[in-house]
């Protein structure tokens, strides 16, 4: 099993699909190192010799920000949204949908279950 920026890729799958097990690279990102390494696409994980792995490990180390790295930068900039008081940053603070999707009726994956309404009783004549 080839371990890649702290992953283990999947054996059985496709290079291209199995670099996508890795936060931050997707099928585009994939690609690219794929065509840059010259491997056939089709080729899978457990057919990759040795130094074709470490010249994966070695151009992500290079060039892209991934995993912990990425997780921690996304995360600071949310804080700092967060601090800054700006209006992306009081919806992250609400938990709350923060690119203008109606909360009215959806967004129950952000808000979480629905609450019920207290102190509301069924007038019955």
């Amino acid at each position: 099993m080839a371990r890649i920026a702290g992953v283990n890729i999947p054996t059985q799958k496709r290079v291209q699909i199995g670099l996508r097990y890795i936060h931050g690279i997707g099928p585009h990102t994939a690609q690219k190192i794929v065509a840059q390494l010259g491997i056939d696409p089709t080729r899978r994980v457990s057919d990759l010799t040795e130094s074709e792995v470490i010249q994966i490990r070695e151009i992500i180390d290079r060039d892209f920000m991934v995993e912990g790295d990425l997780r921690r930068d996304v995360a600071m900039n949310i804080k700092r949204l967060m601090d800054l008081g700006c209006y992306r940053g009081l919806r992250h603070r609400k938990s709350l949908p923060v690119r203008g999707q109606r909360t009215h009726t959806n967004a129950r994956t952000r808000k979480g279950p629905a609450k019920a309404i207290a102190g509301k009783k069924k007038v019955t004549k």
